[in-house]
Protein backbone atom coordinates (compact mmCIF):
# COMPACT_ATOMS: atom_id res chain seq x y z
CA UNK A 1 0.00 0.00 0.00
CA UNK A 2 2.78 2.42 0.80
CA UNK A 3 3.88 2.17 -2.85
CA UNK A 4 0.48 3.21 -4.19
CA UNK A 5 0.19 6.75 -5.59
CA UNK A 6 -0.64 9.46 -3.03
CA UNK A 7 0.12 7.25 -0.05
CA UNK A 8 2.79 8.18 2.48
CA UNK A 9 4.45 6.30 5.30
CA UNK A 10 6.00 7.76 8.44
CA UNK A 11 7.34 5.10 10.79
CA UNK A 12 4.36 2.73 11.24
CA UNK A 13 1.70 5.14 9.95
CA UNK A 14 0.36 4.85 6.39
CA UNK A 15 -1.79 7.71 5.23
CA UNK A 16 -2.93 10.04 2.47
CA UNK A 17 -2.46 13.79 2.71
CA UNK A 18 -5.14 15.06 0.34
CA UNK A 19 -5.70 18.79 0.88
CA UNK A 20 -4.28 18.73 4.42
CA UNK A 21 -0.93 20.25 5.34
CA UNK A 22 1.89 17.79 5.92
CA UNK A 23 5.59 18.55 6.27
CA UNK A 24 7.78 15.42 6.15
CA UNK A 25 10.80 17.46 7.30
CA UNK A 26 9.25 17.90 10.75
CA UNK A 27 8.97 14.16 11.39
CA UNK A 28 11.35 14.53 14.35
CA UNK A 29 8.82 16.84 16.03
CA UNK A 30 6.22 14.08 15.82
CA UNK A 31 8.86 11.57 16.97
CA UNK A 32 9.25 13.57 20.19
CA UNK A 33 5.50 13.55 20.70
CA UNK A 34 5.42 9.78 20.26
CA UNK A 35 8.24 9.38 22.79
CA UNK A 36 6.41 11.49 25.38
CA UNK A 37 3.15 9.62 24.80
CA UNK A 38 4.89 6.24 25.01
CA UNK A 39 6.66 7.14 28.25
CA UNK A 40 3.34 8.33 29.69
CA UNK A 41 1.56 5.11 28.69
CA UNK A 42 4.31 2.98 30.22
CA UNK A 43 4.22 4.98 33.44
CA UNK A 44 0.42 5.17 33.85
CA UNK A 45 -0.89 2.11 32.02
CA UNK A 46 -3.37 3.96 29.81
CA UNK A 47 -3.35 6.74 27.24
CA UNK A 48 -6.24 8.83 25.94
CA UNK A 49 -5.25 11.33 23.24
CA UNK A 50 -7.06 14.44 22.02
CA UNK A 51 -5.64 15.52 18.66
CA UNK A 52 -7.35 18.88 18.36
CA UNK A 53 -6.10 20.13 14.97
CA UNK A 54 -5.48 16.84 13.26
CA UNK A 55 -4.69 17.75 9.66
CA UNK A 56 -4.37 14.47 7.76
CA UNK A 57 -4.30 12.45 11.00
CA UNK A 58 -0.68 11.31 10.92
CA UNK A 59 -0.06 12.26 14.56
CA UNK A 60 -3.12 10.33 15.73
CA UNK A 61 -2.05 7.29 13.75
CA UNK A 62 1.40 7.37 15.27
CA UNK A 63 0.06 7.81 18.82
CA UNK A 64 -2.10 4.74 18.25
CA UNK A 65 0.44 2.54 16.47
CA UNK A 66 3.64 3.50 18.28
CA UNK A 67 2.52 4.82 21.68
CA UNK A 68 -0.31 2.27 22.04
CA UNK A 69 -2.98 4.88 22.72
CA UNK A 70 -6.18 3.28 24.04
CA UNK A 71 -8.53 5.91 22.65
CA UNK A 72 -8.27 8.99 20.44
CA UNK A 73 -10.54 11.95 19.85
CA UNK A 74 -9.43 13.23 16.47
CA UNK A 75 -10.72 16.66 15.52
CA UNK A 76 -10.16 19.10 12.70
CA UNK A 77 -12.29 22.18 12.18
CA UNK A 78 -12.24 21.77 8.39
CA UNK A 79 -14.96 19.29 7.39
CA UNK A 80 -13.55 19.15 3.85
CA UNK A 81 -10.69 17.06 5.26
CA UNK A 82 -13.10 14.33 6.35
CA UNK A 83 -12.61 12.40 3.12
CA UNK A 84 -8.89 12.23 3.91
CA UNK A 85 -8.86 11.73 7.67
CA UNK A 86 -11.66 9.16 7.96
CA UNK A 87 -10.08 6.60 5.57
CA UNK A 88 -6.65 7.16 7.15
CA UNK A 89 -7.98 6.37 10.60
CA UNK A 90 -10.40 3.60 9.62
CA UNK A 91 -7.67 1.74 7.76
CA UNK A 92 -5.77 1.25 11.01
CA UNK A 93 -7.92 1.95 14.07
CA UNK A 94 -11.03 0.00 15.08
CA UNK A 95 -14.14 2.22 15.40
CA UNK A 96 -14.43 1.73 19.15
CA UNK A 97 -10.96 3.24 19.67
CA UNK A 98 -11.52 6.66 18.10
CA UNK A 99 -14.00 9.34 17.21
CA UNK A 100 -13.61 11.90 14.45
CA UNK A 101 -15.25 15.33 14.66
CA UNK A 102 -15.03 18.62 12.79
CA UNK A 103 -15.60 21.29 15.41
CA UNK A 104 -14.01 24.48 16.59
CA UNK A 105 -11.20 23.47 18.96
CA UNK A 106 -12.57 25.59 21.80
CA UNK A 107 -15.92 23.77 21.61
CA UNK A 108 -14.07 20.48 21.91
CA UNK A 109 -12.15 21.70 24.95
CA UNK A 110 -15.29 22.99 26.61
CA UNK A 111 -17.16 19.74 25.91
CA UNK A 112 -14.36 17.82 27.64
CA UNK A 113 -14.62 20.11 30.64
CA UNK A 114 -18.41 19.99 30.77
CA UNK A 115 -18.47 16.19 30.55
CA UNK A 116 -15.38 15.76 32.78
CA UNK A 117 -13.84 13.82 29.93
CA UNK A 118 -10.19 14.67 30.47
CA UNK A 119 -7.32 13.47 28.28
CA UNK A 120 -3.82 12.23 29.03
CA UNK A 121 -2.33 14.00 26.02
CA UNK A 122 -3.81 17.05 24.32
CA UNK A 123 -2.06 17.84 21.03
CA UNK A 124 -2.59 21.42 19.78
CA UNK A 125 -0.69 21.68 16.49
CA UNK A 126 -2.01 25.10 15.54
CA UNK A 127 -0.97 27.38 12.72
CA UNK A 128 -0.19 30.95 13.74
CA UNK A 129 -0.54 32.16 17.30
CA UNK A 130 -1.01 29.68 20.13
CA UNK A 131 -2.46 32.36 22.41
CA UNK A 132 -6.15 31.49 21.85
CA UNK A 133 -5.51 27.94 23.14
CA UNK A 134 -3.32 28.64 26.18
CA UNK A 135 -6.32 28.79 28.49
CA UNK A 136 -8.89 26.57 26.82
CA UNK A 137 -6.62 23.55 26.28
CA UNK A 138 -6.34 23.32 30.06
CA UNK A 139 -10.07 22.49 30.20
CA UNK A 140 -9.50 19.17 28.45
CA UNK A 141 -6.30 18.00 30.14
CA UNK A 142 -6.14 15.55 33.02
CA UNK A 143 -4.11 16.61 36.05
CA UNK A 144 -0.72 15.04 35.42
CA UNK A 145 -1.49 14.88 31.71
CA UNK A 146 0.49 16.36 28.84
CA UNK A 147 -0.10 19.19 26.39
CA UNK A 148 1.88 19.43 23.15
CA UNK A 149 1.61 22.99 21.90
CA UNK A 150 2.81 24.55 18.65
CA UNK A 151 3.26 28.21 17.77
CA UNK A 152 4.25 29.38 14.28
CA UNK A 153 3.83 33.11 15.02
CA UNK A 154 7.51 33.75 15.58
CA UNK A 155 7.24 37.45 14.76
CA UNK A 156 5.04 38.15 17.76
CA UNK A 157 7.07 35.92 20.08
CA UNK A 158 10.25 37.73 19.09
CA UNK A 159 8.72 41.19 19.49
CA UNK A 160 8.07 42.25 15.89
CA UNK A 161 6.46 44.61 16.67
CA UNK A 162 6.69 44.65 20.48
CA UNK A 163 3.18 46.04 20.85
CA UNK A 164 1.72 42.79 19.55
CA UNK A 165 3.71 40.78 22.11
CA UNK A 166 2.23 42.92 24.87
CA UNK A 167 -1.27 42.38 23.51
CA UNK A 168 -0.85 38.62 23.03
CA UNK A 169 1.38 37.52 25.90
CA UNK A 170 1.08 40.39 28.38
CA UNK A 171 4.86 40.66 28.12
CA UNK A 172 7.47 42.63 26.23
CA UNK A 173 10.04 41.07 23.89
CA UNK A 174 13.13 43.10 23.02
CA UNK A 175 15.72 42.17 20.42
CA UNK A 176 18.98 40.42 21.37
CA UNK A 177 21.00 37.40 20.14
CA UNK A 178 19.07 34.83 22.25
CA UNK A 179 15.62 35.98 21.11
CA UNK A 180 14.53 32.47 20.02
CA UNK A 181 15.08 31.04 23.50
CA UNK A 182 13.28 34.04 24.92
CA UNK A 183 10.33 33.20 22.64
CA UNK A 184 10.07 29.70 24.11
CA UNK A 185 10.19 31.19 27.59
CA UNK A 186 7.48 33.73 26.80
CA UNK A 187 5.25 30.91 25.53
CA UNK A 188 5.83 28.79 28.63
CA UNK A 189 5.42 31.79 30.93
CA UNK A 190 2.11 32.79 29.34
CA UNK A 191 0.80 29.23 29.71
CA UNK A 192 1.98 29.13 33.32
CA UNK A 193 0.12 32.35 34.01
CA UNK A 194 -3.08 31.00 32.46
CA UNK A 195 -2.80 27.80 34.52
CA UNK A 196 -2.23 29.85 37.67
CA UNK A 197 -5.55 31.65 37.15
CA UNK A 198 -7.18 28.24 37.64
CA UNK A 199 -5.06 27.36 40.68
CA UNK A 200 -2.98 24.99 38.53
CA UNK A 201 0.55 24.89 37.17
CA UNK A 202 2.63 23.41 34.39
CA UNK A 203 6.01 21.72 34.22
CA UNK A 204 7.99 21.80 30.96
CA UNK A 205 8.85 18.34 29.66
CA UNK A 206 10.77 19.71 26.69
CA UNK A 207 10.95 22.93 24.69
CA UNK A 208 11.90 22.95 21.02
CA UNK A 209 12.74 25.55 18.39
CA UNK A 210 12.80 24.03 14.93
CA UNK A 211 14.11 27.03 13.03
CA UNK A 212 10.58 28.02 12.02
CA UNK A 213 8.24 27.01 14.83
CA UNK A 214 8.17 26.83 18.62
CA UNK A 215 6.90 23.69 20.33
CA UNK A 216 6.57 22.87 24.01
CA UNK A 217 5.50 19.69 25.78
CA UNK A 218 4.00 20.57 29.15
CA UNK A 219 2.64 18.62 32.12
CA UNK A 220 -0.41 19.98 33.96
CA UNK A 221 -0.04 19.86 37.74
CA UNK A 222 -2.39 20.62 40.60
CA UNK A 223 -0.56 23.61 42.11
CA UNK A 224 0.68 26.91 40.63
CA UNK A 225 4.39 26.80 39.80
CA UNK A 226 5.19 30.51 39.37
CA UNK A 227 7.74 31.86 41.85
CA UNK A 228 10.04 34.86 42.07
CA UNK A 229 12.89 32.55 41.02
CA UNK A 230 11.42 31.04 37.87
CA UNK A 231 9.22 33.84 36.47
CA UNK A 232 10.72 37.23 35.81
CA UNK A 233 12.68 39.42 33.44
CA UNK A 234 15.75 39.15 31.22
CA UNK A 235 17.99 42.19 30.76
CA UNK A 236 20.49 42.50 27.92
CA UNK A 237 23.15 45.19 27.59
CA UNK A 238 23.74 46.10 23.96
CA UNK A 239 27.01 47.79 24.91
CA UNK A 240 28.87 44.92 26.62
CA UNK A 241 26.74 41.95 25.47
CA UNK A 242 26.01 40.58 28.95
CA UNK A 243 22.72 39.26 30.32
CA UNK A 244 21.15 39.44 33.75
CA UNK A 245 17.91 38.06 35.18
CA UNK A 246 15.60 39.84 37.60
CA UNK A 247 12.54 38.85 39.57
CA UNK A 248 9.62 41.25 39.61
CA UNK A 249 10.74 42.24 43.10
CA UNK A 250 14.15 43.40 41.83
CA UNK A 251 13.19 45.52 38.81
CA UNK A 252 14.44 48.62 40.61
CA UNK A 253 17.91 47.02 40.57
CA UNK A 254 18.19 46.72 36.78
CA UNK A 255 21.56 48.01 35.62
CA UNK A 256 24.96 47.09 34.20
CA UNK A 257 28.46 47.74 35.52
CA UNK A 258 29.94 48.46 32.08
CA UNK A 259 30.98 52.02 31.20
CA UNK A 260 28.16 52.87 28.82
CA UNK A 261 25.21 50.62 29.62
CA UNK A 262 22.49 50.29 26.98
CA UNK A 263 19.99 47.95 28.61
CA UNK A 264 16.77 46.48 27.30
CA UNK A 265 14.49 44.40 29.49
CA UNK A 266 12.15 41.62 28.29
CA UNK A 267 9.48 39.76 30.22
CA UNK A 268 7.85 38.62 32.25
CA UNK A 269 8.79 35.11 31.12
CA UNK A 270 9.62 31.63 32.37
CA UNK A 271 13.20 31.59 33.70
CA UNK A 272 13.19 27.97 34.93
CA UNK A 273 14.32 24.83 33.15
CA UNK A 274 13.23 24.23 29.57
CA UNK A 275 13.36 20.44 29.88
CA UNK A 276 12.73 17.69 32.43
CA UNK A 277 15.98 15.75 32.78
CA UNK A 278 14.41 12.48 33.95
CA UNK A 279 11.89 12.50 31.12
CA UNK A 280 14.57 13.19 28.52
CA UNK A 281 16.56 10.25 29.88
CA UNK A 282 13.50 8.05 29.49
CA UNK A 283 12.99 9.32 25.94
CA UNK A 284 16.61 8.58 25.16
CA UNK A 285 16.23 4.98 26.32
CA UNK A 286 13.22 4.54 24.05
CA UNK A 287 14.97 6.24 21.12
CA UNK A 288 17.92 3.89 21.50
CA UNK A 289 15.59 0.89 21.50
CA UNK A 290 14.03 2.19 18.28
CA UNK A 291 17.35 3.20 16.66
CA UNK A 292 16.28 6.82 16.22
CA UNK A 293 19.77 8.25 15.86
CA UNK A 294 18.67 11.78 14.89
CA UNK A 295 16.44 11.99 17.95
CA UNK A 296 19.18 10.66 20.23
CA UNK A 297 21.48 13.47 19.04
CA UNK A 298 18.77 16.07 19.65
CA UNK A 299 17.99 14.70 23.12
CA UNK A 300 21.70 14.85 23.99
CA UNK A 301 21.76 18.54 23.07
CA UNK A 302 18.65 19.19 25.14
CA UNK A 303 20.04 17.37 28.17
CA UNK A 304 23.26 19.35 27.95
CA UNK A 305 21.49 22.72 28.08
CA UNK A 306 19.21 22.07 31.08
CA UNK A 307 21.21 23.56 33.96
CA UNK A 308 22.23 26.84 32.36
CA UNK A 309 21.07 30.47 32.54
CA UNK A 310 18.06 31.40 30.35
CA UNK A 311 20.04 32.75 27.38
CA UNK A 312 22.95 31.93 25.08
CA UNK A 313 25.74 33.69 23.18
CA UNK A 314 26.29 33.24 19.45
CA UNK A 315 29.63 32.74 17.73
CA UNK A 316 28.77 35.63 15.44
CA UNK A 317 28.29 38.06 18.30
CA UNK A 318 31.44 36.87 20.07
CA UNK A 319 33.44 37.24 16.88
CA UNK A 320 32.06 40.68 16.09
CA UNK A 321 32.65 42.05 19.57
CA UNK A 322 36.14 40.60 19.84
CA UNK A 323 37.03 41.10 16.16
CA UNK A 324 37.98 37.43 16.07
CA UNK A 325 37.94 34.52 13.66
CA UNK A 326 36.46 31.92 15.98
CA UNK A 327 37.16 28.19 16.10
CA UNK A 328 34.42 25.57 15.91
CA UNK A 329 31.74 25.80 18.56
CA UNK A 330 32.83 22.52 20.12
CA UNK A 331 36.42 23.76 20.49
CA UNK A 332 35.36 26.99 22.20
CA UNK A 333 33.05 25.08 24.53
CA UNK A 334 35.85 22.69 25.49
CA UNK A 335 38.21 25.61 26.14
CA UNK A 336 35.65 27.37 28.34
CA UNK A 337 35.20 24.16 30.32
CA UNK A 338 38.97 23.78 30.70
CA UNK A 339 39.09 27.31 32.16
CA UNK A 340 36.55 26.36 34.82
CA UNK A 341 33.36 27.65 33.26
CA UNK A 342 30.21 25.71 32.52
CA UNK A 343 29.54 25.60 28.79
CA UNK A 344 27.36 23.61 26.40
CA UNK A 345 25.86 23.73 22.94
CA UNK A 346 22.19 24.57 22.53
CA UNK A 347 19.73 23.00 20.08
CA UNK A 348 18.13 26.43 19.54
CA UNK A 349 20.98 27.82 17.43
CA UNK A 350 23.75 25.98 15.56
CA UNK A 351 26.08 28.83 16.62
CA UNK A 352 24.76 29.18 20.17
CA UNK A 353 26.75 28.55 23.34
CA UNK A 354 25.20 28.40 26.79
CA UNK A 355 27.67 29.31 29.52
CA UNK A 356 27.98 31.00 32.89
CA UNK A 357 30.92 33.05 31.58
CA UNK A 358 30.33 36.69 30.72
CA UNK A 359 31.04 38.13 27.30
CA UNK A 360 34.39 39.71 28.21
CA UNK A 361 35.61 36.37 29.60
CA UNK A 362 34.49 34.50 26.50
CA UNK A 363 36.28 36.98 24.23
CA UNK A 364 39.47 36.80 26.32
CA UNK A 365 39.49 33.01 26.20
CA UNK A 366 38.64 32.90 22.47
CA UNK A 367 41.46 35.35 21.73
CA UNK A 368 44.03 32.97 23.20
CA UNK A 369 42.85 29.77 21.57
Amino acid sequence: MKNQPNWHQEEKAKFQVGQAFYNPRTKYVRDLGVLAATAYKQAHGSLKVLDTLAGCGVRSLRYYLESNADYLWVNDGNYQLNSTIQPNLSLTIAPEHFQLTHQDAHRVFFHCYQERDYYDLVDVDCFGSAVPYLNTMLWATKIGGLMYLTCTDGRTLTGHPPEQTVQAYNAIARSHPAIQEQALRLLIGATQQQAATKGLGIEPIFSLFTGQTYRVMLRLVSKPQLTANNYGFLAYCHHCGNYQTYSWRKLNKVGCICKNPAITVSGAMWLGKLHDEQQLQRFQTLAQEWNWSKIIKLLNLMQGEIDFPPYFYTLGEIGNRGKLDLPKRSHLIKTLQDRGYQAAATHISPEGIKTDAQMENIIAIATNI
